[in-house]
């Protein structure tokens, strides 16, 4: 699978998302401010998806989850795991390198109120599936959310009535993959207690499990 047809970095499929990530360019002065590619290992053995980029995060730095209060939980406990090399992520340039690990987004751009339509992540559902076919040693997919989870199935062609979405739920998917799900690690859900440190480390943890990867050593 040709790395084009996992991402377009300049994608006009959707005027919405299109023209908030213009406005942002100019408002913004710096901003990378366009389709956001997916970061990490590769040739992953575990692939986390997102929501979309974040306004003053991945849609400021270029890089997901990185700079914005959503990637702080993420990265830590990766590092934490022993899956990336430093527990933050500020930049698109710091050394920062993830071990057997790629995130990515259902939604490339950033949507207005971090919210995209129904139609707008349709439209970006042919770059995961290319993502899905291209890291074939992908063997387990995180879903940081239900849209996530339900981008990840219909990217699969799996039914969403047969994969309910609920924390730590295990879904098998064709092929020998599973689906995993977490509440996204976002500033609402770690406030409100939602979504706990202590919850998405076990999460995260039992994804490597599944996907072979090392545990982190003493």
């Amino acid at each position: 699978m040709a790395a084009s047809a996992c991402f377009d970095a300049g994608c006009q499929r959707c005027p919405r998302l299109v023209a908030y990530r213009n406005q942002s360019k100019y408002r913004y002065t710096g901003y990378h401010s366009a389709p956001v590619p997916a970061f990490g290992d590769a040739d992953p053995r575990l692939l986390i998806v997102g929501l979309a980029p974040g306004l003053h995060g991945a849609n400021r730095t270029g890089r997901p989850f990185t700079g914005d209060y959503a990637g702080i939980l993420l990265y830590q406990t990766l590092h934490a795991l022993g899956l990336a090399t430093q527990p933050v992520s500020e930049s698109a340039d710091d050394p920062l390198e993830l071990c057997g690990v790629r995130i990515t987004n259902a939604v490339k751009c950033v949507p207005p109120d971090n919210k995209p339509t129904t139609a707008e992540a349709r439209e970006c559902l042919d770059f995961l599936r290319a993502e899905l076919i291209a890291h074939a040693h992908a063997r387990v997919i995180v879903a940081l959310g239900r849209i996530a989870h339900d981008a990840i199935l219909a990217a699969s062609a799996q039914k969403r009535a047969s994969h309910a979405f609920a924390h730590g739920a295990e879904h098998e998917l064709p092929g020998g993959r599973w689906l995993v799900d977490s509440y996204h690690c976002s500033r609402y859900n770690t406030q409100t207690r939602r979504l706990t440190a202590a919850m998405f480390h076990t999460v995260l943890a039992r994804a490597a499990t599944l996907a072979g990867l090392p545990p982190p050593g003493p």
